[in-house]
């Protein structure tokens, strides 16, 4: 079907919107305004519209996905490469609509319950982060007046009721009292932490494909709810490979003139999945009794870094095996390829 190519850059209040009219051959590249936008697309026939993956981008494809349109989201990194010269509204609607036109994996459309699961992530990752601020400011504050403590948070906890009354014969009360509040704020984050992983826990329970994959060797709680939520649809993927590449998880290439070179892992995708991937694959390693016959080869010839990084994109592998052929997850499964 021809379809008209429509290359949308969404803002906070007026949306630009670039397409090649196929009546006139008009180009039409105006402003909308946000309350505008949805009303520009109601009446029109199904067209191929292209925004880039950006915050408000995965609602805004909802909605007009149920008007009947296509809605591809790209990458902001492969818009870029189609802007040519300055960089304004007007030019960004033009390199998404060239962009959108090319082929290419767009980013999966999330529903709705899988971007609340992602933000549970968020939400968890950014308290986890601001908890280990405070547990550095503190130690670096006291390391000001003499007293060195080590870098673990249970370290913290042992050491720091001493500290605190070393230092309050020398220092003014409010500032002793400050530093005991924001380390009695600690097991408020800690417990804020505690009751997101509970939610998850709770959703688990009712979502059959994280239940499935949660079975994997090395997924956990947080690689499996993550990995369901940013996926998508698992069919859209073609094979395990893809998921693995779309996740970061494989060599880098550069070549000319026939040779290939492969570098480290290209880390391209959600960091975050790739960071859970990760850790999950050293935790089968340093506490797996059986890894397995390919683990322990691996093992045998290659440093740790490198079979950490096969594992986890072996698991990518399997969590894309199991959610897109709807099949639980077998230790000993081994794949044929069909005649």
């Amino acid at each position: 079907m021809n379809w008209t190519a429509v290359g949308v850059d969404i803002a906070k209040n007026v949306f630009q919107v670039h397409y090649v009219d196929q009546v006139t051959g008009e180009i039409v590249n105006k402003p909308i305004k946000r309350a505008q936008f949805l009303e520009h697309f109601a009446n029109r026939a199904p067209c191929l519209i292209g925004m880039e993956a950006c915050s408000g981008a995965h609602h805004w494809a909802r909605q007009l996905v149920k008007m009947g349109h296509e809605v591809r989201l790209i990458p902001a990194e492969f818009a870029k490469a189609f802007n040519i010269r300055n960089k304004n509204d007007a030019a960004d609607a033009r390199a998404i609509w060239l962009a959108v036109q090319q082929p290419g994996k767009p980013v999966a459309v999330k529903t709705e319950t899988q971007q609340a699961m992602l933000a549970l992530h968020r939400m968890r990752q950014q308290l986890i982060k601001f908890r280990t601020m405070q547990i550095n400011n503190l130690r670096g504050l006291l390391t000001e007046y003499g007293e060195v403590m080590g870098k673990t948070r249970a370290a913290l906890d042992k050491a720091i009721p001493e500290v605190l009354g070393r230092v309050a014969e020398r220092l003014p009360a409010v500032v002793i009292d400050t530093l005991r509040e924001q380390w009695n704020g600690l097991a408020k984050l800690d417990e804020q932490v505690a009751q997101i992983e509970r939610r998850m826990r709770e959703w688990k329970k009712e979502d059959e494909a994280v239940k499935a994959i949660s079975k994997i060797p090395g997924v956990g709680l947080l690689t499996a709810t993550a990995a369901v939520a940013m996926m998508g649809d698992a069919r859209a993927f073609k094979s395990g490979r893809e998921f693995a590449t779309w996740a970061g998880l494989v060599p880098k290439q550069t070549g000319s003139g026939g040779k290939v070179t492969l570098h480290g892992i290209s880390k391209r995708g959600d960091t975050y999945l790739r960071t859970l991937l990760i850790h999950g694959a050293r935790a089968v390693l340093r506490h797996a009794k059986e890894p397995g016959p390919w683990v322990e080869q691996m093992i045998k010839r290659r440093p740790m870094n490198v079979v950490i990084v096969a594992l986890a994109n072996k698991m990518a592998r399997t969590i894309l095996a199991v959610l897109a052929h709807d099949r639980p997850y077998q230790k000993n499964f081994v794949s044929v390829k069909p005649a």
